[in-house]
This record gives C-alpha cells, sequence and structure tokens, in this order.
C-alpha cells in the first residue's frame, strides 16, 4: 500500500497548527490510508514547536522537524521533503487558505500516474492589491520564464519520490522552488481550487519576501535580464549616434548652437544610472554563483522528533 506524506511549513503559525490537525483528521486521514505529516518549524519566534510537539504525542504519524534558523518557505519545504519517507509527497500551507480536501485531488492524479501534481488557484478570496501584484508575477513568469505558469499561479504541488529525489539532487538556493518543480518535467496533471482569504493570525509574506522572490525566479530561470541590458546599451549607442549626427549636421548646415550644460547634465546623469543598474544586474549574477560555489547547504536541521510509541 503506498504512503503519503504531508510537508507543512511553519513559521509563526502557533494560532493555527491545532486548527490544521484537526480539520485533516476530520476530513482527509480515514480516506488517505497510510499517510506522514512533516511539520518544518522553520525558526519560528514563538510557541509553534511545542504545539507541534503536543500533536506528535497524540499522533504517531506526525514528525516535527526544526530548523537552526529561519531559511524562508522553500528551504523548510526542502527539508521536509529531505525528511518524509512516503511514496509521494504533497506541500500544503499551515494558514488555513486550503481545504484539507485538496490533498485527496492531489493523491488521486498521483494514482494515476501522474510524478507532479500542481494545485491551481482558479479563484482567491483576497483584496485587489494583492490579486493585482500576485497577477502582475505570474505574467512576467510566463512572458520571461515559463509560458506554462498557470493564471493563478501554484503554491501546492504533489510529488512522485523520483521527482523528490530530482529536487534533491538539484540544491538550488535563492531559486523558486515552484518554478524547479516545473522544470524537472514528467507526467504532469492539474488540480484546480478556490483560495479562501486568511481569517486567522496574519501574514508573514511580507513585500520584502515578495521582492526576492521574483529576483530570484527571473535571475534563476531566465537571461531576460541580461538580454534587456545588451539591447538596452545597442538602443543607447543608435541614439547617442544619431543624436551626434543630427548636432554635428545642424551645426554645420543651419548654424545652431549644440546645447549647453543642463542637456549634457542630463545625458550623463541618466547614462550613470543605466550603468549603475546594469552593474547592479551583473552583480546579483554573480553574488549568486558566489552562493553556488560556496556549497553551503540550503537549510540545517537542528533536531528531528518523532513519537514512536
Amino acid at each position: 500500500m503506498s504512503k503519503i506524506s504531508i510537508v507543512i511549513p511553519v513559521y509563526y503559525n502557533s494560532d493555527t497548527l491545532e486548527m490544521l490537525y484537526e480539520d485533516m483528521k476530520e476530513k482527509i486521514f480515514e480516506k488517505l490510508g497510510d499517510y506522514e505529516i512533516v511539520f518544518v518549524d522553520d525558526g519560528s519566534g514563538d510557541n509553534s514547536w511545542e504545539i507541534m510537539n503536543k500533536i506528535a504525542a497524540r499522533d504517531k504519524n506526525v514528525v516535527c522537524t526544526r530548523l537552526s534558523r529561519n531559511f524562508g518557505e522553500h528551504a523548510a519545504i526542502l527539508a521536509g521533503l529531505s525528511v518524509c519517507t512516503g511514496d509521494c509527497a504533497v506541500t500544503k500551507q499551515a494558514d488555513l487558505q486550503e481545504d484539507s480536501t485538496l490533498i485527496l485531488d492531489l493523491y488521486e492524479k498521483w494514482k494515476e500516474g501522474n510524478k507532479v501534481v500542481l494545485a491551481i488557484r482558479s479563484e482567491r478570496d483576497e483584496g485587489a492589491v494583492k490579486k493585482f501584484f500576485a497577477g502582475m508575477y505570474y505574467w512576467l513568469v510566463r512572458k520571461t520564464i515559463n509560458k506554462d505558469m498557470p493564471q493563478g499561479g501554484c503554491d501546492c504541488y504533489l510529488l512522485d519520490r523520483q521527482a523528490i529525489k530530482v529536487l534533491e539532487m538539484m540544491d538550488e538556493k535563492n531559486s523558486s522552488l515552484t518554478l524547479q518543480v516545473m522544470w524537472i518535467g514528467f507526467k504532469s496533471a492539474k488540480v484546480y481550487f478556490h483560495r479562501k482569504d486568511r481569517t486567522v493570525g496574519i501574514s508573514r509574506w511580507t513585500f520584502g519576501k515578495k521582492f526576492k522572490l521574483v529576483v530570484d525566479s527571473m535571475m534563476s530561470f531566465s537571461y531576460f535580464p541580461i538580454r534587456m541590458m545588451s539591447i538596452c546599451g545597442v538602443l543607447f549607442a543608435i541614439a547617442a549616434f544619431i543624436g551626434i549626427i543630427s548636432a554635428i549636421y545642424e551645426k554645420l548646415t543651419v548654424g545652431t548652437p549644440i546645447a549647453g550644460y543642463a542637456s549634457l547634465m542630463c545625458v550623463v546623469l541618466f547614462a550613470s544610472g543605466m550603468i549603475m543598474l546594469t552593474l547592479g544586474v551583473l552583480g546579483e549574477y554573480i553574488w549568486r554563483v558566489l552562493e553556488e560555489a560556496r556549497k553551503r547547504p540550503p537549510f540545517i536541521i537542528d533536531e528531528i522528533r518523532k513519537n514512536d510509541k
């Protein structure tokens, strides 16, 4: 009989963990058969770790994993995947925004022979601003990285054991785990769900983390930033050449004096800004090469606890 692991990254989720477990217990445990829950405490500063262990004391199928510090959600998921023992593993958020029955739908698709099953958001009960910026990110990904990225995006997925091994082999840092999952290929399927608004607790998905995700996605999976630098360089060179020829021609034929200090400074400052921008893009790539060359692990597991009774 097959076994499924449920990997749940935890970061300041002490107010939802008990409700999450009870919701899964009520809706899916009996239907799953052999299951395993892997909680991964990603350096939470609240009592999430204690609550996880209380749950584990009641359920021998719960594994509590604690990282040495906060490494980020993607690293926490990778840590959970490295610990889990199921024939397949599904990721789940701890904020109660996805119905637990979604796991059953993903599991059924895996039983049909799919090695990767993506959970696609068909609708989301969130504010207009959040929807707009999320839509912009997924549009940018479709245009510059992966045209198969769903319009609603996906944060949850089910992975076969073979797919998990490939992700562990990739061992990438400062990347997008969702894009890695889509990149590895394998036979895949999609399941659509309605994402509810958060009603308990506050989101720790800050603007800084969102911005880092955008940068990591672009730098790790697309040559678009480098290509844009080249295109901008060519366009500015052409514009500068045309401007020089026009100024000389007008001076020789009409006698118009060449513009002075103000216009020159505008051009110099604008060109300097573009140079600094392109150097910043190059710096991002160089820093990522340095990070990979150091061979530092994307996460460090401090402790693993399981109730073996």
